[in-house]
């Protein structure tokens, strides 16, 4: 039995990045070797083990066949017999494919070092061709290394072009869609991920409400980039920069989707493209099977981001009834995540990425007074001893919200 420390673990190790998470393989073991040992299974597909001490994985080394459509058309042969260069010949991209031995010498069957020292993204094989995962995984690996200067390796962009034309993309079932999306919105570059996506093909086969947004122009007056396309890719690096998590980053690549439904008589301008853009954000989060709380704040900044955007402007009622629109009172985790949204979709333009945007603290003032609003005191305070309750109770507290927003409005235009 040989024990090979594999993947991202040695790939980051030797970027000098931090690593995340060490897997192991195991080349000349049997499963029944392994259980004796302490190891518990863990894998359905394929014989993974979890290490009784540090709960590390541990797979056999193990090769693959082709039987059918799609990533889960496989089928995996793992016996004693298969090396540890057959294991690493099945692996996607070269950097992805080496591994340390406990001496610390570098297994490289594939060229991966050399790559990493070109900063290229490159495939092991044309076996790469069999597993549309693939795709997803390496726009998001361009996301995560972009900044350490990787781009995909041109003859891999091309068998991933080819991929899409075969269809095999079409193959893919959302749930491992969105579990890879939402992994590549948490990259450094979501952006790229995007980008990637586009360049072979497979955005418009996955997100084909996304890939409409290129070449859909907007007023230059309020958008110098024009392209709605490339003000997502700028408002998803803002996302990023300001450090917001993954549901906010996700609101901000829907939050323009009906702009690509636009009738072309009416373009550039976009009325009413909110509204549309909620029927889309809906449609496609229920294709992709994506979590209740990233489509409620999607829809919510979807719906209510121009409001935000012109938040200096509105009267005291306006802003209540924006705070009231998303669910500011009941979800108050909600409002941070909201308003960076908003702020990234503001900053993701040409020339105006460090723009101030003080929307976010007049409306951050206007919510922090109307919350604080104390709803026993205002149903006690009828005069009438026998107190407010129903309809009655809560208009007095909206009356209350909106008295605290006023008062709050006026600090913040004096300050």
């Amino acid at each position: 039995m040989q024990i090979y420390l594999v993947g991202g673990a040695v790939r980051d190790h030797l970027l000098g990045l931090p690593v995340r998470e060490r897997d192991w393989v195991v080349v000349g073991a049997t499963p029944g070797e392994l259980e004796q040992l302490g190891y518990r299974r863990v894998g359905r597909d394929f014989p993974v083990y979890l290490h009784p001490a540090t709960s590390e994985e541990y797979a056999l080394a193990r090769t693959e066949r082709k039987t059918g459509p799609g990533y889960r058309g496989f089928e995996v042969h793992a016996a004693p017999s298969v090396t540890l260069e057959e294991d690493l010949r099945r692996r996607d991209l070269t950097i992805n494919a080496m591994a340390q031995a406990a001496d610390g010498e570098i297994v490289d069957p594939s060229g991966g070092r050399a790559h990493l020292d070109a900063r290229l993204l490159h495939h092991v094989s044309d076996a790469f061709r069999e597993d549309p995962v693939r795709i997803l995984r390496v726009a998001r690996f361009a996301a995560r290394l972009h900044d350490l200067g990787f781009r995909v390796a041109p003859a891999t962009l091309d068998l991933m072009r080819a991929m899409v034309r075969a269809g095999e993309v079409a193959a893919l079932v959302p749930e491992r869609v969105w579990q890879e999306t939402a992994s590549a919105l948490a990259e450094p570059r979501p952006d790229v991920f995007i980008q990637v996506l586009r360049d072979c093909g497979a955005l418009a086969v996955i997100f084909p409400e996304l890939d409409a947004l290129f070449g859909v122009p907007q007023p230059a007056q309020w958008h110098p980039e024009i392209d709605t396309g490339v003000h997502l890719g700028l408002a998803l690096r803002q996302a990023a920069r300001l450090g917001l998590g993954t549901e906010a980053r996700f609101a901000v690549l829907v939050h323009d989707l009906g702009k690509g439904t636009t009738p072309p008589a009416e373009l550039p301008r976009h009325t009413g493209h909110e509204e549309r853009s909620v029927g889309l954000v809906n449609a496609l989060c229920q294709r992709l099977t994506v979590p209740n709380r990233y489509r409620d704040l999607a829809v919510a900044v979807a719906r209510h981001h121009g409001l935000c955007h012109r938040a200096l402007e509105l009267r005291p009622a306006t802003l209540l009834k924006l705070l009231e629109g998303i669910d500011a009172f009941r979800r108050g985790e909600r409002v941070h995540d909201f308003l960076g949204a908003c702020e990234a979709d503001a900053r993701g333009r040409t020339g105006l990425e460090d723009r101030p945007y003080p929307q976010r603290d007049l409306i951050l003032a206007a919510w922090h007074a109307a919350r604080g609003v104390d709803s026993r005191a205002v149903a006690a305070g009828d005069g009438t001893g026998t107190g407010l309750t129903g309809e009655q109770l809560g208009e007095a507290i909206r009356t209350a919200r909106l008295a605290a927003v006023a008062a709050a409005r006026e600090r913040f235009d004096a300050a």
